[in-house]
């Protein structure tokens, strides 16, 4: 059994691997004519950082029964993370083409069953993190050694089984389980925004002392920019260095945009999903792409 170890990848190419992605996602909902955009987005750089930066996993034996696991609870956000598998070595980058097909591996929501990377099938809202926690409960039982992280959105918190497993979790010190939340203040049918509201529409979960909550209920608790790369693996390292001694499990609350890293789609609910015109792809192309081409030309 081969594990491959976190890997070395400094900022810059982080950053350079996010753009990526970013414009995989966006071009790839275009082409198929299906799919989210603000989601995806939102959680791209939480994503690049766990999977090139943290997780303990081989891509040429995705099934390797000691290997970390990831849960994507928000399930609508597939495209997100299958971008991400294919920059990390699961399939070709090429297949993201065939996303939302018919016959294809790249399914709406992520299926364990046929999708190499994918730890647990989601697509009903709230579901994920309880199945994380009977995975991290079989690991301690089983004297297993790997992590689990599953993400939701703020927008899923909503669901009441969620918080069964936040008040069920401790008791079962659960420190080698980890919950990240997108919390990127936007749904796609969200209430008329106040002015203590972030973006264009209100996201009741935004105004919650969610630090608090998790706290109360015997959580370690981490509130980051979740654009920051510095700010996510600090908080990926205090992760790592609380495994096995806390016994608790760990939230990273990650205060993100909907939509980051491109103009149009920043920090509005109109792109929870949608399609992108050619015009539009040109802006994300000069955007991204350009970027990433003027970056190869000074290396």
């Amino acid at each position: 059994m081969s594990i491959v170890e976190n890997l070395t990848v400094e900022s810059a190419e982080l950053d350079a691997l996010a753009r990526r992605a970013r414009w995989h996602i966006l071009n790839t909902v275009a082409m198929s004519k299906a799919g989210h955009i603000g989601g995806p987005l939102s959680a791209t750089d939480l994503l690049i950082a766990l999977y090139f930066r943290q997780l303990n996993i081989d891509p040429t034996n995705p099934s390797d029964p000691d290997r970390d696991r990831f849960i994507l609870s928000k399930g609508h956000s597939a495209i997100g993370l299958y971008t991400v598998l294919a920059l990390r070595g699961y399939f070709p980058e090429d297949e993201l083409a065939t996303f939302d097909h018919g016959d294809s591996r790249l399914q709406g929501h992520p299926d364990m069953l046929i999708t190499p990377g994918v730890d647990s099938s989601t697509g009903s809202l709230g579901q994920g993190l309880s199945a994380g926690a009977g995975m991290a409960l079989a690991a301690k039982r089983l004297g297993k050694d790997f992590h689990t992280w599953v993400m939701v959105g703020d927008g899923e918190i909503e669901e009441g089984m969620v918080w069964e497993t936040v008040i069920s979790a401790p008791r079962f010190h659960l420190d080698n389980l980890t919950l990240i939340i997108d919390l990127n203040g936007l749904q796609q049918y969200g209430w008329p925004a106040a002015e203590s509201d972030r973006f264009d529409r209100s996201e009741p979960m935004g105004h919650v002392d969610l630090d608090a909550v998790f706290r109360g209920f015997g959580w370690n608790t981490l509130s980051i920019d979740g654009h920051d790369w510095d700010a996510i693996l600090g908080a990926y390292q205090t992760v790592t260095e609380a495994r096995g001694v806390s016994g608790k499990p760990t939230v990273i609350i990650a205060n993100t945009t909907k939509g980051q890293g491109i103009s149009f789609t920043s920090g509005t609910y109109k792109w929870h999903n949608g399609i992108a015109t050619s015009e539009q792809l040109d802006v994300a192309r000069a955007e991204l792409v350009a970027e990433l081409a003027e970056e190869g030309q000074n290396r």
